[in-house]
């Protein structure tokens, strides 16, 4: 049986979109370089041009190629149209708000930033948040993508506080605050899945790991098959409240070992960095034996993702999670334990807004290919 051939709208369809990615890869083509660059004939790039700028999504930019004395016909450049809009990147962590505008081609075409405070209640988030949409003045965007440094509810998109965390009192919808400034959806997900997800686009070789965080607050992500697994309500990875071995050998909640060791900001169930930092890194018998009491709590963490998920590999990122000495205790504690995952240090820089970058512009790329014609 002769399979049926594809419409003519389907071809065209297709042809179309060759043509707006190869505007996107290079800015500016002719008529006659889209055709070697989507792969069609010169008759067939001529007609896409001309449906997508009756269709508003490309313009002639009004330069022309040096043409005459035996060089061939005056070509025409054409372009993406300032339809084809902008993208959001956000950011909400305890070190401020912070959002982008990013064109088509990946540049940032606009900043804001400010700060929340910590800890902050969900109404001051909200307000700063607006606050900083509402200084990336212009057309609105097509689509945000945000991270945040909170658990997200899967089905919902907000914030959901637990009991303990360090940055966010209360609930807030990043969705309801910026679908004023918005013109299309906002996808939400919390920063530790981010930061997995950047690792994963630049370990192309494995694709099934996890993602440990050990910041101002506590997280995990687990990466299988190449997808973030976010579990039924989105809170998986909120390794926080895993009971694990504190001081003395007392069974407690991970995050409560912190507050054992003295090593919490004040007034707040954040961990302090920067003591940790100078406390437990360097020479010293007190350094050595706080590195241990951490990288024994730590560790009971890691034995409850390696046992429960079979991760190939676990990714320490984080503030004080990457440090080598650190990362290097954790490590010889790891190893004693029954499957016992290899360790390896994060290797993007900023990778929660990193990812969340990178992903919108990718769904900026496919909204304006998909756009009716």
């Amino acid at each position: 049986m002769t399979a049926p051939r594809p419409s003519l709208d389907l071809v065209r369809s297709a042809t179309d979109e060759h043509v707006l990615r190869a505007l996107i890869r290079h800015r500016r083509l002719t008529r006659a370089e889209i055709a070697v660059e989507a792969r069609v004939s010169k008759p067939t790039a001529a007609q896409s041009v001309r449906r997508l700028v009756e269709a508003g999504l490309v313009v002639d930019s009004g330069e022309r190629t040096p043409g005459g004395r035996g060089r061939g016909r005056v070509g025409s450049y054409y372009t993406l149209a300032a339809a084809a809009g902008t993208a959001w990147a956000v950011g909400i962590a305890p070190e401020g708000v912070v959002a982008e505008a990013i064109d088509v081609y990946g540049e940032t075409v606009g900043r804001a930033e400010a700060q929340a405070g910590r800890p902050a209640p969900a109404d001051r988030v909200a307000a700063v948040l607006d606050e900083v949409a509402g200084r990336l003045a212009g057309t609105p965007p097509r689509l945000a993508v945000v991270s945040a440094a909170d658990p997200v509810d899967r089905a919902t998109g907000r914030l959901v506080h637990l009991p303990g965390a360090p940055f966010l009192i209360g609930e807030l919808d990043p969705a309801e605050v910026l679908a004023r400034h918005v013109a299309g959806p906002v996808t939400v997900d919390n920063d530790v899945n981010w930061a997995a997800r950047a690792e994963l686009a630049a370990r192309p070789g494995g694709d099934s790991f996890a993602y440990l965080y050990l910041g101002e607050g506590l997280g995990c992500a687990i990466v299988h098959d190449g997808r973030v697994l976010r579990g039924h309500g989105g809170l998986a990875g909120e390794i926080a409240y895993l009971v694990t071995a504190g001081p003395g050998g007392r069974a407690i909640p991970l995050i409560e070992v912190f507050g054992l060791l003295g090593l919490r900001q004040p007034g707040s169930t954040a961990i302090d960095v920067d003591r940790l930092l100078a406390a437990a890194t360097g020479g010293g018998p007190q350094a050595a034996a706080l590195r241990t009491a951490l990288a024994e709590a730590v560790g009971g963490a890691l034995t409850a993702i390696a046992s429960l998920a079979d991760p190939e590999h676990v990714v320490v990122g984080g503030p004080w999670g990457g440090h080598p000495e650190i990362l290097g205790a954790l490590g010889d504690v790891a190893s004693r334990r029954p499957r016992a995952p290899s360790l390896r240090p994060a290797t993007v820089p900023a990778a929660p807004f990193a990812a969340v970058r990178a992903d919108a512009l990718a769904r900026l790329r496919d909204s304006v290919v998909a756009a009716p014609r």
